[in-house]
């Protein structure tokens, strides 16, 4: 297994490397078999419970979340990621422009830098690995998420 800072190092380069060409396109589709292996919608509503806590508590995140409501951002997110993974969930109907559209909007003005980023696929993979969702589902949906950012990086 490999060590917890390279994991994190490797997720975040891979995310970097993809956005740019992700954005263009949008993301691709989701892989076969990624919305069963994360537990369909229940295993998804599990992983983003465990994920909200601890980008609460994060000391470099936490106060980017202090006063976000963890009941309808943990709904929001769980539709988002079931939607990416190829589930039955349709994101509020957004289509995929209007959704980053929304990101930019949400993000602009909280000085998000490449390390509050990078600390984010942490948290997100720390959260994986409490759900035993295998490193190479993880991959799988972090390339999903790439595309986001360019909106959610604000500080470059």
């Amino acid at each position: 297994m490999k060590s917890a800072a390279l994991r994190v190092r490797l997720a975040a380069f891979a995310l970097a490397a993809c956005a740019p060409a992700l954005a263009q396109v949008g993301p691709p589709p989701a892989p076969p078999g990624l919305y069963a292996a994360l537990g369909e919608l229940p295993g998804i509503e599990r992983l983003v419970g465990e994920f909200i806590p601890r980008l609460k508590r994060h000391p470099r995140l936490g106060a980017h979340f202090r006063d976000v409501k963890a009941g309808p951002f943990q709904e929001a997110l769980s539709e988002q990621i079931c939607w990416l993974a190829g589930g039955p969930c349709t994101f509020q109907g957004r289509a995929l422009r209007d959704m980053r559209a929304d990101m930019r909007g949400v993000h602009a003005d909280l000085k998000i830098d490449q390390a509050d980023f990078n600390a984010l696929v942490e948290v997100l993979q720390d959260a994986m690995d409490a759900q035993g969702i295998p490193f190479a589902q993880q991959n799988r949906l972090l390339a999903l998420l790439a595309p986001m950012h360019r909106e959610i990086v604000t500080v470059r």
